[in-house]
């Protein structure tokens, strides 16, 4: 047992956040400035100074980040010791690495390998604070509880606190390619510099460790959906060693995506075959090599037989005969295959809601242990609002993660304020009746299918080379958001959204509490200009920026924005009942008589599963034609709102934030009015009805929307 040397302050005294740099957003939630006066000498009576005991690397990056954050936040250094010999300690450690920690009989055994109990106690005759674990890991989610805690001015004393995640797996999904460009992503260039890998690992790998792991997010698939076979070759194995290095003392472990071609590509080989021995054995080889250059490597993510990439229905086999190939070649290291369920086909002429559900729920129970089937959380494509997928609940016998989209694809890209906390507490609080009421996909995903079985759920990173690392300040709080829905998919998304607006911008009520209002009603604003009532998929082409509801003339059916709202003279909306495509009778009974019938269906879903009459009376008593263009100008006037609430706050906010949210605010204004007028002209040269009294008429005809082009939008392609 050896204590966490005094001499690490000497390495912290560069890593202290400076004003100027935390104000450019790079800093995060974790910006750490001195707190108002009075509560600083009330937080240095209560952290005085730490007691770390122990030897490990991820022990060290703990008691780093506790000096860095109170000496931050007290505008003082926190002092380092050995023994707790005076009030106002912070004791660290494990019962195996700290004797302090073992003498006080805390009740962990709960707390499994991530959980951390924070607790004041008596040492010594004296007041302290104790962060224990089980594991060291633990430590270091309990360091970064206790910080958030002084960040939001909480008090420290009489604590009794204790935590663990609710899921195993919480990974990013990075859509990175090897050249450095990122697919739909909208923060600059990629993070991975493959080029100066592994000599060279910049700072800034350190700093995003650092932030995913103080929202508890473990693990991080490097590579995009849209494999590359190159990364499995030896000289990029040694860059990805790099970046584990460089994550392991934060918890997090490293994925990669696995091209399904691999052997052909890479290998040599003239098939791919999952069931050729050859196939399995040049896998095994190459997962070997693997972990035997990064022994915590955490598996592989795959997409096959998807937007056309390869995999397993090219050989006339099934996804799970192509996953448990992998998965028998990871089971002896402990790694774990998570399979995408993200399928259609253009041959296909059934519902592509149907799609994933039809090809996927047969094969329920004939995944190995070590498969962990990736659910979007809804059936079509991360759209501004969709009903859960109808996976969930449907195979019992299948670990199921979700996944979820945090980079904006369908959502305005980075300038548009859109808070996504809401869309998924949305999704993972929904009932899917399956076995019975009450079984809601967060519940679903939080239950292991056997016991020891995996639990887990991913997001697609919003993370990029920008200095605010998310394209815009207020996407970092999706980023947030996501990783404490993975922490605890019960948790609600207003209080996440305070805790990070409060952490980001400072805990006066008269910033925050404008901001989380902003933030609370941005997603529904950005339903009702872009896809109101249920529509759905209505994006441009390909890089998905802008409105484009005519288009009609892809090669692919299931690509055009015509396929999903059927608009035409007599009514609007996709018949997804009985009558039509039957997609909703992938549901629970339940749902299928809620959401079957026009009038009890939720009027957000109502033309996702109802094609409707335009006079078709609506809630309001406005017909479907009149309540779409109402919905429509009302999400216009919420942006114009949230521009007034933000301009109220100038010269509360330091200038440069404020000044570039005030500036994608008016761009998000000027396109919402775009999606509003486009939209009207279109659909109003269907119905070939008149607008409601008190809406204006789109400025110009429908052609001028037609003849929008942005062929250079960010975040398409590979």
């Amino acid at each position: 047992m050896r204590p966490i040397l005094a001499l690490l302050l000497l390495l912290l005294a560069a890593m202290a956040p400076s004003a100027a740099q935390a104000e450019t957003g790079y800093d995060l939630w974790l910006r750490y400035q001195p707190l108002p006066e009075q509560r600083r000498a009330e937080l240095r009576d209560e952290a005085r100074y730490l007691v770390a005991q122990g030897s490990s690397d991820r022990l060290k990056v703990a008691a780093q980040e506790l000096v860095r954050g109170m000496s931050g936040l007290q505008s003082g250094q926190l002092a380092v010791a050995t023994s707790v010999d005076a009030p106002g300690a912070i004791v660290l450690g494990t019962p195996e690495s700290s004797a302090l920690v073992a003498s006080l009989n805390l009740p962990l055994a709960t707390l499994g390998t991530e959980g951390f109990l924070i607790r004041s106690v008596t040492m010594n005759g004296q007041r302290a604070t104790v962060i224990a674990a089980n594991r060291d890991v633990g430590l270091l989610y309990g360091v970064f509880a206790l910080l958030k805690r002084a960040q939001l001015g909480e008090s420290l004393r009489n604590l009794d606190i204790s935590d663990r995640p609710k899921l195993q797996l919480r990974v990013l999904n990075h859509w990175d390619n090897l050249d450095r460009h990122v697919e739909r992503g909208y923060a600059g260039q990629s993070i991975w510099d493959w080029q100066k890998l592994p000599g060279y690992k910049d700072p800034r790998y350190t700093d995003y460790a650092r932030a995913n792991a103080s929202i508890g997010i473990n693990g991080t698939v490097l590579t995009n959906v849209n494999a590359n076979a190159d990364v499995l070759r030896p000289e990029y194995i040694q860059k990805v060693k790099a970046l584990a290095e460089v994550f392991r003392p934060y918890g997090i472990k490293v994925y990669l995506t696995a091209r399904f071609s691999a052997p052909i590509e890479i290998g040599g080989m003239k098939t791919a075959d999952p069931l050729d021995p050859a196939v399995a054995a040049w896998w095994k080889a190459k997962i070997d090599e693997i972990y035997a250059v990064i022994p915590d490597f955490g598996g592989f993510l795959v997409k096959a037989n998807s937007e056309g990439q390869p995999g397993p229905n090219d050989y006339k086999r099934s996804h799970a005969d192509g996953a448990n190939m992998f998965a028998d070649a990871l089971r002896p290291h402990g790694g774990v295959v998570m399979w995408r369920a993200f399928v259609y086909a253009a041959e296909n002429p059934d519902d592509r809601h149907k799609q994933a559900y039809t090809e996927f729920e047969p094969l329920d129970g004939k995944f190995r242990d070590n498969v962990l089937v990736q659910v979007k959380n809804g059936a079509i494509d991360f759209q501004p609002r969709e009903p859960f997928h109808p996976l969930f609940g449907a195979m019992p016998k299948t670990p199921l993660m979700m996944e979820f989209q945090i980079t904006k694809e369908y959502l305005g890209f980075a300038t548009h304020l859109a808070y996504l906390g809401t869309m998924w507490e949305e999704v993972l609080q929904a009932d899917t009746f399956r076995p019975r009421k009450g079984a809601t996909v967060a519940k679903i995903l939080e239950k292991p299918v056997d016991k020891g079985a995996v639990t887990g759920i991913a997001g697609v990173a919003n993370i990029g080379s920008d200095v605010n690392w998310s394209g815009s300040q207020f996407d970092q709080a999706n980023w947030y958001a996501y990783g404490r829905f993975a922490w605890d998919p019960e948790a609600k998304a207003e209080p996440i959204a305070r805790d990070w607006a409060r952490m980001t911008w400072g805990n006066d009520p008269a910033v925050v509490d404008p901001i989380v209002s902003m933030m609370m009603r941005s997603r529904e604003a950005v339903v009702d200009y872009m896809t109101p009532l249920g529509l759905t998929h209505l994006m441009a082409t390909g890089h998905h920026y802008g409105p484009g509801p005519w288009v009609a003339d892809l090669a692919r059916p299931e690509w055009n924005p015509v396929y999903y709202h059927k608009a035409d003279a007599n009514g609007i909306g996709f018949d997804r009942t009985a009558s039509g495509s039957n997609g909703l009778g992938q549901y629970a009974p339940p749902l299928v008589r809620q959401w079957g019938d026009r009038k009890k269906v939720p009027e957000e879903l109502l033309l996702w599963f109802h094609h409707v009459p335009w006079e078709h009376r609506t809630k309001s008593g406005r017909s479907v034609w009149d309540e779409l263009v109402v919905r429509y100008d009302r999400g216009v006037d919420e942006v114009k709102r949230m521009q007034a609430q933000w301009d109220a706050l100038r010269g509360k906010i330091d200038a440069r934030r404020w000044e570039e949210v005030r500036d994608y605010l008016a761009i998000q204004h000027d396109e919402a009015k775009w999606w509003r007028d486009a939209s009207i002209a279109y659909f109003q040269s269907v119905s070939k009805r008149p607008l409601p009294v008190g809406h204006a008429a789109p400025p110009h005809d429908l052609e001028h929307y037609k003849a929008i082009r942005t062929p250079y939008a960010p975040g398409s392609g590979e």
